[in-house]
């Protein structure tokens, strides 16, 4: 098993607290947190899947990690918006980390949520980015197309969070698995709050062994539903959305599941 280590990291480099241990570690950080606050992961081997939850209010999820070292920003300002008022918020925090069971990687499930996922390159995956996001804004951020909240009958503060493409027809988001994983089904939740949103009455699934899926949609609140033979990837984008015909110019991306296993070795 992994030695596993959880710190609250100052923004002044201090250590505020710490828990460690084998194969799994818990941390009650009995304190406010402050702007410039870092929970950071330590392991003493990668890559590993984890079922990691930095808060108790924001939930676990099982990653996959590919450095020894993680690192998650605490969330102030304009960024703490996309997430619940309960997130991060008082005097007791609860964090737990442990090794994946077999089961629980090997089974079949949505490979693509991570409540964790931020900028940059987290090697915290999956993970995802785009070339766009509406005003730079966290409430139109990538990482909310894949933070688990499926929400989409309206817009802007949490649990109401997006992709948005800034009306951007050339618009592009990438979730990147860290590993090869097996796929078969991709679920989107398009936002739905009409008459403000239009939406797509298309999208392009662009796969990294090089094949690519054209996938009608229609104006719906209800989740589309695009299955297929399985294949064995990477990463996929999702790009080349179509406009539909409407008066508003605001077609957004709440969710996207994908669902499939850990691919063979």
């Amino acid at each position: 098993m992994a030695e596993l280590t959880i710190k609250i990291i100052r923004a002044d480099g201090s250590t505020a607290c710490v828990s460690r241990g084998e194969g799994q570690a818990c941390l009650v950080f009995s304190d406010e947190y402050r702007e410039g606050d870092c929970i950071v992961l330590e392991t003493s081997e990668a890559p590993l899947h984890l079922v990691y939850q930095v808060d108790d209010a924001l939930g676990a999820a099982l990653v996959y990690i590919t450095e020894k070292n993680i690192r998650f920003e605490v969330p102030f300002g304009e960024k703490r918006i996309c997430y619940s008022p309960k997130v991060f918020a008082g005097k007791k925090h609860y964090l737990y980390v442990r090794q994946a069971s077999e089961a629980e990687i090997s089974g079949d499930r949505n490979l693509a949520v991570n409540v964790m996922d931020q900028h940059g390159d987290p090697h915290c995956y999956p993970h995802a980015s785009a070339n766009v996001e509406t005003r730079g804004e966290s409430v139109f951020a990538a990482r909310n197309a894949i933070d688990g909240v499926v929400e989409n009958r309206s817009h802007g503060e949490w649990p109401y969070a997006s992709w948005g493409i800034n009306r951007d027809p050339n618009a592009c988001l990438k979730l990147d698995f860290g590993r090869e994983v097996e796929i078969d089904r991709i679920v989107l939740y398009t936002r739905a709050d009409f008459p403000h949103d239009s939406w797509w009455t298309q999208a392009t699934f662009t796969f990294s062994d090089g094949s690519s899926l054209d996938f009608p949609m229609e104006k719906s609140e209800k989740p589309h539903i695009c299955s297929f033979a399985p294949r064995t990837v990477r990463w996929l984008t999702v790009d080349q959305l179509i406009k539909a015909d409407d008066p508003s110019p605001f077609p957004a991306l709440t969710q996207i599941e994908v669902y499939g296993k850990e691919a063979e070795k």
